[in-house]
């Protein structure tokens, strides 16, 4: 069953423009893209199932992920959108567009391939193995679960990442705004490719010069899939592309649905 989405408008004027993060984030990872694009387009930031404050739901999978965003667009009474997504959310619009294609126009899919993906890419595995150890009853600061973490995510960009995910409640004890152990159960199917029929609608794909996700072998997938896609690499930036080097990444966007 579909959930309602939360979402923050930031504009009104102009072609609907929704815009999906990926696994772990919010719809607020996009905000600074979000603005920028508002001068142009009538931009709303989601925050998936599971994810930000969106509710909770023990069913995750793409095509019901997809079917939320169908459900929030019949509810705000958008007929036809521009959809860009990055990683999870990147799938979540492949699925949307293979499945409505009425209901897309353009489609931006930002580092990620319509692709089966091996387990515990990137480590994912090792950050929800950390975040369900952290006993959050335990936790008296963030430094203490910030030090927690780091037992399991060396990375400290990604650490802090995951920690705007962690929220203080008036009481003072913690919480996930994630759904951890949804996302856990059904890691599996956040791996797989999206199922459909090809979407021939102009497509964009961005790929991170340092990322993994889309490879060489991932063109012909992509082609076959997405028949008018083109694929543009932004250089000195991994998988957070849009953070890495968000002027490049602003500009193809930009340039892509203006044409």
């Amino acid at each position: 069953m579909p959930v309602k989405l939360n979402y923050k408008q930031y504009s009104d004027s102009g072609k609907a423009l929704m815009v999906l993060h990926g696994l772990f984030g919010s719809q607020s990872n996009w905000g600074w893209h979000c603005k920028q694009l508002a001068d142009s387009f009538a931009v709303y930031g989601l925050d998936m199932r599971n994810h930000g404050d969106s509710p909770h739901d023990p069913e995750m999978s793409y095509k019901v992920m997809a079917e939320d965003v169908r459900l929030l667009l019949s509810d705000l009474g958008i007929d036809s959108c521009y959809i860009l997504g990055h990683s999870m959310g990147g799938k979540v619009a492949m699925q949307l567009a293979m499945t409505y294609p009425e209901l897309i126009e353009k489609l931006i899919v930002v580092d990620i391939a319509p692709t089966n993906y091996a387990a515990g890419g990137e480590g994912h595995l090792r950050v929800l193995q950390g975040m369900q150890a952290l006993d959050l009853s335990a936790i008296e600061s963030r430094k203490m679960a910030e030090a927690e973490l780091a037992k399991f995510i060396e990375d400290a960009d990604t650490l802090q990442f995951i920690l705007t995910n962690l929220v203080r409640e008036q009481s003072g004890t913690y919480r996930w705004r994630l759904n951890v152990d949804a996302i856990v159960e059904h890691y599996d199917a956040m791996r797989v490719a999206p199922e459909g029929d090809p979407f021939d609608k102009p497509t964009l794909f961005i790929k991170g010069e340092q990322s993994n996700y889309i490879r060489e072998r991932n063109e012909a997938e992509i082609k076959a899939l997405f028949p008018s896609a083109s694929i543009a690499v932004v250089q000195d930036a991994g998988h957070w592309v849009h953070a890495e080097n968000p002027q490049a990444v602003q500009e193809l966007i930009t340039d892509f649905l203006a044409d």
